[in-house]
């Protein structure tokens, strides 16, 4: 038995190492030291991650600056009476969502297609990184992220209306405008300024008009838009009297401020995020010059309004930050720190000045819209020919600089304000612009839109300005004292 058992074993042992040759060779081929792969190309790999930092900063920005969708509405409101108040949400929620729509659709091809010799983009509408790229969109991500921050530009430029045109306007005319504005007002004449992704720029950049971040070209655009909207509307029922203006506060300044901070917050995304890079960008010293102009331009306000009507009234101060924010958007990159004080310094002052000559026409723009964005936004524009680092006049660079910004701010002012009358007047002799006188003494929250912001007693006791105690800024009492 003992003998049997040797026997068998040994026959086991033997049968098990028997192998295939092509079990040998499997084995001899695990046993080989493994062959190392080749290191990553250092600099490929840096120029990777640059590529991605630069597509999340880019992205980052753009969330920044749709959040100023928030505080536009909140200033808007707040400036306005409360039986206006869903109506001004409105119009600021459908400014972004048909605006997100119609500048994917034609407005970023107009803006940043190639040219080819046209005086806008030919190329690139309906951008799909997916038909550029093959079935790999992450192969064009960083474009992605392009279309969405000049989305929100767009919608930020077409909002700007909204509060110039506030309590006596149609809603569905309004979508009307808002629409156009999104679709071929501001991005033709934002490939002017800032050209399309293939053929390097348009006929006013090849000049060198310098407008970083869009004080002209989203602002003004936006600005004079709403110039034209307040003229043909015409001002809300009771504004003006053979004895002067009559203020119309607004109802919740405390809902104003909130969106002022908002917006300020906005603005660092707004301009740092137009450097849409990081590796080269110059976000943060952009950062401190934004933040010293809208700081200058709150202490101008109020300062300006003290004088003037002497108290220190928190609207013009308030519109002073938006006015010190619009003006060092051109600059905000070629401005020195103590420049960029004297330019918000300057844009706070302005808006004083600009409400009260506005009023004095009869121009009805009861959030300053026209002032902030139109006329501080030409004045950033000529701020940065006077004092940019290299090329500005006070800087030793003649006035060529000079003569290029006001040639942009002339074209701005050109193109916005006679194609939004074309566009204004074509609404109001078409299906009308504005809405009933009793529907505009009853409020556009329940006429428009069936609903109420407030309970009812609230809107009642907050519909007339008599009696009212009064804020101004805005909502118009000291242009009342000075007139």
């Amino acid at each position: 038995m003992l003998v049997g058992l040797s026997v068998g074993a040994d026959s086991t042992v033997g049968a098990a190492e028997e192998t295939s040759p092509a079990e040998s060779a499997a084995a001899e081929s695990a046993d080989a030291p493994a062959v190392e792969e080749a290191p990553a190309d250092p600099a490929s790999l840096v120029a990777t991650l640059s590529k991605d930092a630069d597509t999340l900063w880019t992205c980052l920005a753009a969330f920044l600056v749709f959040f100023m969708q928030a505080g536009f509405a909140l200033v808007e409101c707040g400036f306005t009476r409360a039986k206006n108040a869903c109506n001004i949400i409105m119009k600021n929620l459908m400014d972004f969502a048909f605006g997100s729509l119609v500048f994917w659709f034609v407005g970023f091809g107009l803006m940043f297609g190639a040219t080819s010799g046209w005086l806008f983009g030919t190329t690139n509408f309906m951008y799909d990184a997916y038909a550029a790229g093959g079935t790999d969109a992450s192969a064009d991500n960083f474009n992605w992220a392009f279309l969405i921050f000049q989305t929100v530009f767009c919608a930020t430029s077409a909002t700007i209306v909204s509060g110039a045109m506030a309590e006596r306007t149609k809603f569905a005319s309004y979508l009307v405008y808002t629409i156009a504005i999104s679709l071929f007002v501001y991005p033709i004449f934002g490939s002017w300024a800032w050209g399309g992704l293939l053929d390097g720029g348009g006929w006013m950049e090849g000049m060198g008009f310098h407008d970083f971040a869009g004080s002209t070209v989203v602002h003004s655009i936006g600005g004079w838009a709403a110039l034209a909207g307040a003229i043909v509307l015409g001002p809300r029922i009771g504004k003006y009297s053979k004895k002067g203006v009559t203020p119309i506060p607004g109802h919740n300044i405390p809902m104003a401020a909130l969106g002022v901070f908002i917006l300020w917050l906005g603005w660092f995304g707004f301009n740092p995020g137009s450097t849409t890079a990081i590796g080269t960008g110059s976000f943060a010293y952009i950062s401190v010059t934004t933040n010293l102009a809208a700081a200058a331009g709150a202490v101008g306000g109020m300062l300006c309004s003290w004088i003037l009507f002497k108290k220190p009234d928190p609207s013009f101060a308030m519109n002073g930050t938006l006015a010190g924010l619009v003006a060092i958007t051109a600059g905000c990159d070629v401005i020195s720190p103590i420049f960029s004080i004297v330019t918000g310094l300057i844009a706070g002052i302005l808006v004083v000045f600009s409400c009260v000559l506005i009023d004095k026409v009869r121009i009805d723009d009861p959030v300053g819209a026209v002032s902030v964005h139109g006329v501080c936004g030409a004045w950033g524009t000529l701020a940065t020919g006077l004092f940019m680092m290299d090329g500005g006049l006070f800087t030793g660079g003649g006035f060529g600089q000079i003569k290029v910004q006001l040639i942009g701010i002339l074209a701005a002012f050109g193109w916005s304000f006679l194609l939004s009358m074309v566009i204004f007047l074509t609404v109001k002799y078409t299906i009308g612009l504005r809405v009933s006188a009793e529907e505009e003494i009853e409020g556009l929250d329940i006429c428009e839109h069936g609903i109420y912001a407030y309970p009812p007693a609230i809107i009642s006791a907050g519909s007339s300005p008599a009696g009212q105690p009064v804020a101004g800024g805005a909502m118009g009492s000291p242009v009342a004292e000075v007139s």
